[in-house]
């Protein structure tokens, strides 16, 4: 089955299942992606990969011309399981950095046997494959995209070595780093800053995520101007600035970073690709909501949804609170008056942007004075903040979700509608869903009244992408 409708998609060079399976030419020896614009190879010379890590064990090499690590993510929860979607989440944090297959079968709740099963079953490759794939990936695009020397590119992908970096593209592209760079067409040049390519899978509407966040950018901390995004970060203890903003080719968006050490780059990248959720496999989430018919028609003025992520869990958290019973804007009026007295200051304010988000620990004893929030609302800030500073409230996309959300209303004033917020974009479940949003309610029920009990049997046929139909109906009310 697989094989009759990646044959299609290769013959149709079709963009929407590019990065979803990888084509092994074995008369050349590379892999491509479906949309790579060489000529079509015969169909008895071919063989498909699931990803591009098999592929490669394969022993196969990554085409120069389409540049497999180019290709948008692997959407990880497409057709896998929940442990792989896990394991790769834990991977894209460097949980395979050292190599411990052991230490992540650990943290996932199984053995590394049955790891390995389930990484070849969903992915054709073993974990390390992916982990060293991902790696190569990463520096590829570095090399090509950027003036970043090669110690620093060795660093940023996680190789340790210089000496190991080298090995590995030698191995892989029977060519050396530098060799690589010096067939591009065009030097790079170096700046004080670092930006960097982030493919995405179409259809992306930039503008329609970009208002999302302008509704909700913290003052001080976030700003959107001239169709560009920023916002502060802090980073292994030292504050950054990070912009994203749409590229000039359709396909990408561009991420500039600045003050940030080569060895955190892949993993804000990463961080990236989800806050603004560049990997959706869009074509499946279209399928299975458009059988709703009041979905469908939403999906034709909003193709390619996206659910917007979050840079910080507990920020996240706060803004979710301050939004209860209060306009969206009133609450980012709020946010931005804690930011200002209880955020930390930068030394240096870069295009307006003054301070950085308060943590937990700054916050658990704050009285809130004249900011304009009510005492209880207060109060639960205050506890939120105690929670997660002494770790009995966590936002580790690996935890059960369900034990989340009964530690996380265990808060008073914190309810099941803030819950399944933070699950949506916190954690990134995509098939979380505020049940109790009136919001949601009136935009499914125009002509009448119904209650959260009729929108939670209504929304059983949208699983597994109960959170991207809710960013639809937002996305249909006014001021949404």
């Amino acid at each position: 089955m697989y094989n009759e409708v990646f044959e299609r998609a290769r013959k149709a060079r079709d963009p929407r299942f590019d990065g979803r399976f990888f084509i092994g030419v074995r008369t050349t020896g590379i892999y491509c992606r479906p949309i790579c614009p060489a000529t079509t190879p015969k169909r008895e010379n071919i063989d498909f990969f699931l990803s591009a890590a098999a592929a490669s064990e394969a022993g196969l090499r990554p085409c120069l011309r389409c540049r497999p690590e180019c290709a948008p993510g692997t959407p990880a929860w497409a057709g896998t399981s929940t442990t792989v979607r896990r394991g790769l989440r834990l991977i894209d944090g460097g949980a395979l950095d050292h190599g411990d297959v052991e230490a992540l079968a650990e943290r996932l709740g199984i053995t590394s046997r049955h790891l390995r099963r389930l990484f070849t079953m969903h992915l054709g490759a073993s974990p390390l494959a992916i982990a060293h794939t991902r790696r190569l990936h990463f520096a590829k695009r570095l090399i090509d995209d950027t003036a970043l020397p090669m110690n620093h590119i060795a660093i940023a992908a996680g190789y340790g070595s210089v000496r190991r970096f080298n090995d590995a593209f030698r191995k892989t592209y029977n060519r050396a780093p530098r060799d690589l760079r010096r067939m591009k067409l065009e030097p790079t040049v170096a700046s004080a800053s670092l930006t960097v390519r982030l493919q995405y899978r179409e259809p992306y509407r930039w503008n329609d995520v970009l208002g999302f966040y302008g509704l909700r950018a913290t003052p001080g901390v976030e700003s959107i101007e001239s169709g560009c995004y920023r916002r502060t970060l802090m980073i292994s203890g030292k504050p950054a600035l990070i912009e994203v903003r749409a590229d000039e080719k359709p396909g990408a968006l561009l991420l500039t970073l600045t003050d940030v050490a080569a060895e955190h780059l892949f993993k804000i990248v990463q961080k990236t690709r989800e806050v603004f959720d560049l990997d959706a496999p869009t074509h499946d989430i279209a399928e299975a909501l458009g059988k709703d018919q009041r979905l469908r028609g939403l999906l034709k003025h909003q193709p390619g949804v996206r659910v917007p992520g979050a840079w910080n869990g507990f920020e996240l958290a706060v803004r979710a609170v301050l939004g209860q019973q209060i306009s969206v804007r009133a609450a980012t009026t709020l946010a931005g008056r804690i930011a200002e007295r209880y955020g930390t200051p930068l030394k240096k304010p870069l295009h307006g942007l003054t301070h950085l988000f308060p943590t937990p620990a700054q916050l658990r004893r704050v009285r809130f004075n004249n900011i304009g929030l009510v005492k209880s609302r207060a109060q639960t800030l205050r506890d939120l903040a105690a929670a997660v500073d002494d770790g009995d409230i966590t936002f580790d996309p690996l935890q059960d979700e369900q034990s989340f959300c009964e530690r996380f209303c265990e808060i008073r004033g914190i309810g099941d509608w803030t819950a399944q917020y933070v699950l949506m974009r916190a954690l990134k479940n995509p098939d979380a869903l505020p049940t109790g949003d009136l919001g949601l309610i009136k935009a499914l029920y125009p002509d009448r009244r119904a209650t959260p009990a009729e929108l939670q049997s209504h929304s059983e046929d949208w699983r597994p992408w109960r959170a991207y139909a809710a960013m639809l109906l937002w996305g249909a009310a006014p001021g949404g």
